[in-house]
């Protein structure tokens, strides 16, 4: 749980994440005998406690044994990733992926998944996941953001992690299928295309990490938004599983089916409806980007429209979201982003670039002109259209058990 609270709801860093889950666990196997003497109403805290201890060296000797095999994938999967990072194969798979894309942004994110697919096929777990984060996590930010997809990047690395994992149970290789044939007797390529068939019913759920961060807890400030959220969800993907197996309170017709989808994707992603309507963000001129950074809240981050030329000399122009940090003038909040502006004609452009800064590292460059400023707009909840969801999902239960009544009643005549 702490992991978790500090990746997704921090944001912290994996290593400071990991650190202090560690210390919880370390924690929590020193007083584990005391808790359970407390309960019990045992008073030797002190043979307690070195139990704990004992257990706590067992864990280190058991976790360092585990390692090994952990550091051999990982070793194996750093030569790819040190391959990817000397020959610049990641930029032609952005570049190749773009192509045949045609820069549509759901073309993208199919294609990255049918590859993460590919590359993890036959690799272990760890492997699959640092070859695969490192291949095609960074083709995502990249074009998501030429396509105004902004996404943190955690919901990234779970979006290819996901398909990376689906691998395993994908033919021809199937590593998961054919150990579980091998438990059953079954034959391996039957049961990984069963698996397989399976597994792509929730293969949306990806799409909507990257479309719906609110699903990874990003963005939730208040307790309430949090069991919205956890309600909602539970009961799209209810009326999901409802859907694809095509059956609820009865069975269900075609258009029912096809209802029950509508409604568990208007269930997970309000905002697409919403969009539709009114645009989630507005341009502000970027002449007044140092008040506009300056006027935002600490600890917030600002989104910009770019465009110029890249050091290879190709055209870019996209979006990229970046950190101000603590309250300050503008003009040090746009520094800690890791840049500094020149207005030449009423028109913006980075004149500084801290290097290894976030605005470096989101692939800005000198002379890159920024266009506007988007803030968020002011426009209705998008959570209003949770209503006719819920009030069509009404009309097809009232359908269906009143069609089960009749079924019943016709079954006992």
């Amino acid at each position: 749980v702490v992991l978790v609270w500090f990746l997704m709801i921090e944001l912290k860093s994996p290593g400071l994440s990991a650190f202090w889950a560690t210390v919880l666990m370390i924690f929590i196997m020193l007083t584990q005998h005391a808790a359970k003497g407390v309960f019990r109403k045992s008073h030797d805290v002190v043979n307690d406690l070195k139990l704990g201890l004992i257990d706590v060296i067992d864990g280190f000797a058991t976790g360092a044994r585990n390692m090994i095999g952990i550091g051999v994938a990982t070793a194996a999967a750093g030569i790819i990733v040190g391959t990817v990072s000397l020959t610049g194969i990641g930029q032609v798979m952005v570049e190749f992926v773009e192509l045949i894309s045609g820069g549509n942004l759901m073309l993208i994110l199919i294609f990255t998944a049918v590859i993460s697919l590919i590359l993890g096929m036959g690799l272990p777990t760890t492997a699959n996941y640092i070859v695969v984060s490192s291949l095609m996590a960074p083709v995502i930010v990249e074009l998501g953001a030429a396509n105004g997809l902004i996404v943190p990047l955690i919901a990234v690395h779970l979006f290819v992690f996901y398909f990376g994992i689906m691998a395993d149970v994908t033919p021809p290789v199937g590593l998961a299928s054919f150990a579980a044939a091998a438990v059953s007797g079954s034959d391996p390529m039957k049961t990984g295309l069963v698996a397989f068939f399976y597994s792509m019913r929730t293969a949306v759920l990806p799409f909507l990490f990257l479309f719906n961060t609110e699903l990874l807890m990003i963005g939730l400030d208040h307790p309430v938004d949090v069991v919205i959220v956890v309600v909602v969800s539970t009961i799209a993907m209810l009326i999901f599983a409802a859907a694809t197996q095509g059956y609820f309170f009865a069975r269900s017709k075609l258009w029912e089916s096809a209802a029950l989808l509508l409604i568990a994707f208007t269930l997970f992603r309000p905002g697409f409806w919403l969009d539709m309507i009114a645009p989630p963000y507005e341009n502000l001129p970027a002449t007044t980007i140092v008040e506009d950074a300056a006027n935002m809240p600490p600890e917030t981050s600002i989104l910009l429209d770019v465009e110029g030329i890249s050091i290879e000399g190709d055209e870019v122009s996209k979006s990229v979201m970046l950190p101000l940090g603590p309250a300050a003038s503008g003009e040090d909040r746009l520094y800690h982003a890791g840049i500094g502006i020149r207005n030449e004609d009423g028109r913006i452009y980075i004149d500084d670039l801290v290097f290894a800064g976030p605005a470096e590292k989101a692939g800005l460059d000198f002379d890159f002109e920024i266009t506007a400023v988007k803030v968020e707009a002011d426009r209705p909840a998008k959570e209003v259209f949770f209503i006719p969801a819920f009030l069509l999902l009404g009309g097809i239960i009232v359908l269906q058990r009143r069609r089960k009544r009749s079924e019943d009643a016709l079954g006992t005549a």
